[in-house]
């Protein structure tokens, strides 16, 4: 589904984020027993350690939100990939952008 952004060097969840994540929210109660996987992801700016740090900072931002409208935290794992998954290869701040993101992984 659809991967929330970031902006440069934050976790905070953005207003069009918190759209996305309320949607999420909504299929999540539908979907009781289903488990998530949160991927934290970077630019590749900053060194492996910061940005590992920084990714996890932004799949626990994700799930804390979906916490607070009801999700079932011990269904929601999260995981940092740091700046070592990028979805734009590219080296310019259209690309950046893309990749300050979280990433959901329904699992079954």
């Amino acid at each position: 589904g659809d991967d929330i952004g970031f902006n440069i060097d934050s976790s905070a969840i953005t207003p069009e984020a918190a759209e996305i994540l309320k949607g999420k929210a909504r299929i999540l109660e539908g979907q009781p027993d289903m488990e998530v996987t949160i991927e934290g992801h970077c630019d590749e700016r900053g060194t492996v350690e910061y940005n590992l740090v920084l990714g996890q900072k932004r799949a626990d931002s994700a799930k804390n939100f979906l916490v607070n409208l009801g999700a079932d935290g011990r269904l929601l794992e999260t995981v940092s990939y740091g700046k070592e998954k990028p979805v734009d290869p590219g080296h310019n701040e259209a690309a950046w952008s893309k990749n300050r993101r979280a990433h959901f992984l329904a699992l079954q």
